[in-house]
């Protein structure tokens, strides 16, 4: 029993040693890949801090800089680890084969989410719309509440949020609202062939010339657009700000029916004419 003790704690005895002596043989490259750890990191975040500031600087756009300077941050953090490990002796070849071989995986298997991630970045980079701006695209109409790398958010007039990816949304038509600062409303009315033409437009431009939103210019403008076989089709076409687009057109076709009814004018139902071939 005691012979078998005494093995016991001769052999815990060699593990103690080949452990101390590894230990002492390892931690030079131990005590090297910790400082670089720490003064890597140190470097990462004070890189990270002066792009910053640099973006900040030449004013760009609040997506595009947190994307750059969180993209900077994990490459630099990436590259961090793979000299960490690689003085620890670790083999780092096959792990950057791994690292690629990974990435190819996933770049195939999210084709979709890349184009998004394009669409975004011609956004943001082009800027055919800016955060507050109205636009319209794929069916919607909406103010732009936030610009993502992948997709595009709206909010719409009756206060539903939209979510638009940017692939769809680069590469299709996008109507801009409020670009110009300026916007003019078409609005059409249709009267029966017993008015009188003149009297009506001058109705509609004194309407239009007291309105207070209406902009004195551009000037306001009134124009026969049509005449079909059962009526004529005025088009009335007013100018406004953005902010004040939505009210002004309200205003304008309500005091103009208003004025057609006080001067007995009748307004007929609108019907699109078929198109004759």
């Amino acid at each position: 029993m005691q012979k078998q003790e005494l093995q016991y704690i001769h052999s815990f005895t060699d593990y103690v040693d080949r452990f101390l002596k590894l230990l002492i043989d390892y931690s030079p490259k131990l005590i090297s890949a910790l400082v670089i750890l720490f003064l890597g990191l140190y470097a990462i975040r004070v890189i990270n801090r002066l792009v910053k500031k640099i973006m900040l600087k030449r004013e760009l756009d609040p997506t595009l800089s947190k994307f750059l300077a969180d993209s900077l941050l994990w490459a630099l953090r990436v590259l961090l680890f793979i000299s960490v490990i690689s003085k620890l002796g670790i083999e780092t070849s096959s792990f950057v084969a791994i690292l690629g071989a990974a990435g190819l995986a996933i770049g195939l298997s999210l084709q979709g989410s890349l184009s998004n991630f394009a669409g975004g970045m011609l956004i943001i980079l082009f800027k055919p719309f800016r955060v507050g701006d109205t636009i319209e695209a794929q069916g919607v109409i909406g103010t732009v509440l936030e610009i993502q790398i992948f997709v595009t958010k709206l909010i719409t007039g009756n206060n539903q949020t939209i979510f638009i990816p940017n692939g769809i949304l680069s590469n299709n038509v996008i109507i801009n609202y409020s670009m110009q600062g300026n916007r003019r409303a078409d609005l059409t009315f249709s009267l029966s062939y017993d008015t009188n033409i003149k009297m009506a437009k001058d109705i509609v431009m004194r309407v239009m010339q007291n309105h207070p939103l209406v902009l004195k210019n551009p000037e306001p403008s009134v124009v026969v657009r049509d005449l079909t076989d059962s009526a004529i089709h005025l088009s009335i076409k007013p100018w406004a700000k953005n902010i004040d687009f939505s009210e002004m057109s309200s205003d304008i076709l309500e005091q103009c029916k208003e004025a057609f009814d006080s001067a007995g004018i009748v307004i007929q139902p609108f019907v699109r004419e078929a198109s004759k071939g």
